[in-house]
């Protein structure tokens, strides 16, 4: 019975490393407590294993979980994706979009509609509904000029 305990000690050490993941996130802790889980696993399956075998298990566990996730899983999160550079700029998103003015542009300022939005826009004076391109950002203000 007591080999048969030795799993659910595993699993609750896999569980306290994983909430400590959860209080101080970065990643590290999340990969021992995965492999203290599949320690666990393993102390289910074998049961007779010697606590030099378990720590074994373990450390080897261990260290190819945190290699898994720095040389497999890293790379592969920390790629740029095309829109990523851009993800909290939304006013450098729009360069190069083409908009309607839904406010004529006068003294060269005026609002373009943007998807259920309004945008502040600056460039040459233009009527309502003439189409503009986007074609730079200054704050929250899109610098536009006609389109042809």
């Amino acid at each position: 019975m007591e080999q048969v305990a030795l799993h659910f000690w595993w699993w609750i050490l896999a569980l306290v490393l994983i909430a400590l993941e959860v209080i101080m996130p970065g990643y590290f802790m999340l990969w021992i407590g995965i492999a203290a889980g599949v320690t666990g696993l393993v102390m289910l399956v074998a049961p007779g294993l010697s606590l030099l075998g378990q720590a074994l298990v373990f450390a080897v566990l261990a260290f190819l979980s945190c290699a898994a996730y720095w040389y497999g899983l890293r790379p592969r999160l920390m790629r740029n994706e095309p829109g990523d550079a851009l993800l909290n700029r939304r006013g450098e998103q729009k360069i190069g979009q083409r908009y309607v003015l839904a406010e004529a542009i006068v003294n060269g300022r005026g609002k373009a509609r943007v998807g259920d939005s309004l945008w502040l826009v600056r460039g040459p004076d233009l009527p309502v509904g003439s189409m503009v391109e986007v074609v730079g950002v200054d704050g929250t203000t899109l610098l536009v000029r006609p389109t042809e």
